[in-house]
């Protein structure tokens, strides 16, 4: 869905993928980033952050919490990010940068609380009172309190399958007072997820009732006396939605495909922010009439309904040489792409094979590497990184 995008409005990434790539410089199987691009989205929406009084954190986990992306956003203005999982956040604190949120969506494992507490987060969501007994303790032990974000739920709320848990938020207020008891902790405000997503009928970003039971848990918080607190409202996150979260009473926002150009929106609009990431892959061989290309980043973050995927095939730039390529379903490893060699495209041996789709880099085993100085013309690979976002071991 976004490989039009990419050819028509940052062209230049795929094809410095390609060259690259040819030239032995990027390896296949690697999620390629434009950090120029993302320093430019970043200021985006940090300004766009600003001018709606919102706290803006940035999510990492989907260019694989790639040490030189995570800079880049620094660079262009978001200095704290939400830490997924607990390797968000050693990847965005080796990186440089504050860590502005754990705990949400991945709680903080027990065993990992001392080292969460260590990189003092500005907010921790809990599930549970337990959960949040452990981040008080965690946090005391190293001499700090631990804010306390309370993931909160009500009928009618949706989450997807295994993200569901938290408070019941009709019993919100009694909860932030027994919260503000516990030894190291304070309750620091309520979040959900996700409060936005896009529509397939319409088109549109759209709040869910997710977001209306912030608002009511706001309003129930308010009467007893609490109102300045946080609400963490991330999902589906852009500049062109950050006026309406802090209408709707958030706080806080959460960009992560925001950050690439690449939630739903942008596939089917001309948002501020650029497209920042292709995957590149490599033919393998041939069998019959198709050629194999390298997987292992194969994976879909399946937001559309299912389409024809294509590809860019080819050892010189050429953005007009697409072919239509199977992928693995996502109950099967991706070792291959099958690309269809029955059309005018016929792909050879060692071509380049890029493709446009919205990448989860953190669920693969792919390599992500940052490219700068696109927007001057020279291309530079900065360190490859594997998918933990750690030097990589290539090439050796």
């Amino acid at each position: 869905m976004f490989l039009d995008t990419l050819r028509r409005r940052n062209p230049r990434l795929i094809e410095a993928a390609i060259r690259l790539h040819q030239a032995g410089a990027l390896p296949a199987n690697t999620t390629v980033i434009d950090l120029d691009a993302v320093t430019a989205n970043a200021g985006v929406i940090a300004r766009a952050g600003a001018a709606a009084g919102l706290e803006v954190l940035a999510m990492t986990k989907q260019m694989g919490r790639n040490g030189d992306f995570l800079k880049a956003v620094k660079t262009g203005g978001i200095g704290r990010v939400v830490a997924v999982d607990m390797e968000c956040a050693r990847a965005g604190h080796r990186a440089g940068l504050g860590l502005g949120h754990v705990g949400h969506l991945v709680q903080v494992p027990r065993a990992e609380a001392d080292a969460a507490a260590a990189m003092a987060p500005d907010y921790w969501t809990v599930f549970s009172m337990e959960k949040a007994a452990e981040a008080g303790a965690a946090m005391a032990k190293a001499g700090r309190t631990a804010n306390l974000l309370l993931r909160i739920h009500a009928e009618g709320d949706r989450f997807y399958r295994g993200h569901e848990g938290g408070f019941p938020a009709a019993d919100i207020a009694a909860v932030a007072d027994a919260v503000d008891r516990l030894p190291g902790a304070r309750f620091a405000g309520i979040t959900t997820f996700p409060a936005l997503l896009f529509d397939n009928e319409t088109g549109k970003v759209k709040p869910t009732h997710n977001l209306e039971t912030l608002g009511r848990a706001r309003e129930a918080l308010a009467r007893a006396g609490r109102t300045k607190i946080a609400i963490n409202a991330p999902g589906t996150t852009s500049s062109v939605v950050l006026a309406a979260l802090a209408e709707a009473g958030a706080t806080q926002c959460e960009p992560g495909h925001g950050l690439t150009g690449t939630t739903p929106l942008h596939a089917l609009e001309d948002l501020p922010e650029l497209p920042a990431a292709v995957y590149l892959s490599e033919v393998s061989h041939i069998h019959g009439d198709r050629a194999y290309c390298f997987g292992g980043g194969l994976y879909i973050d399946p937001v559309f309904p299912d389409y024809e995927v294509k590809a860019v095939v080819g050892r010189e730039p050429d953005l007009d040489r697409l072919a239509s390529v199977e992928i693995p379903p996502p109950a099967a490893i991706d070792y291959y792409g099958m690309i269809d060699r029955t059309g005018p495209v016929k792909p050879e041996i060692g071509d380049s094979v890029v493709f446009g789709f919205r990448q989860q880099t953190f669920v693969t085993r792919a390599y992500t590497a940052g490219i700068s100085g696109l927007a001057s013309g020279r291309p530079k690979v900065e360190i490859i990184h594997d998918a933990f976002g750690r030097p990589a071991d290539w090439p050796l």
